[in-house]
């Protein structure tokens, strides 16, 4: 079976780690950085999951990375946040290491099919 037919949900992510699901106390944090940071934390733990032990290796620029690239102007379906540039040859990365992925298809499959944590972690 393959992973993402696994991993649907946070709770099958933990359950796949072997860690339990029980959301950390953010409680000392400001009421703002609270959801956002719920969202970070659930979304490195379903990246771990899906990445299956793989860690990128930041030393190695032939190592191919990948993460969800979204729309921020929206789109017909109302629900993207990314941006692209005009004939811009570099390419640059902000996304943290935690939210890389080892092949297009598990970025591809985190961004579509948990794109709201996506939204509470980069919008909300």
């Amino acid at each position: 079976m393959k992973i993402t037919e696994k991993i649907k949900s946070f709770e099958d992510a933990c359950e796949a780690l072997g860690i339990n699901s029980a959301l950390p106390n953010l409680e000392a944090m400001p009421e703002s950085y609270q959801k956002p940071m719920l969202a970070h934390y659930k979304l490195c733990v379903i990246a771990e999951a899906l990445n299956e032990g793989w860690k990128p290796n930041w030393d190695d620029y032939d190592e191919d990375k990948y993460y969800p690239w979204f729309d921020m102007e929206g789109s017909s379906s109302g629900s993207g946040f990314s941006y692209y540039d005009y004939d811009y040859w570099l390419t640059l990365s902000t996304v943290g290491s935690r939210l890389c992925f080892k092949s297009r298809e598990l970025a591809k499959y985190i961004g579509e099919t948990f794109i709201d944590l996506y939204r509470e972690y980069f919008v909300m």
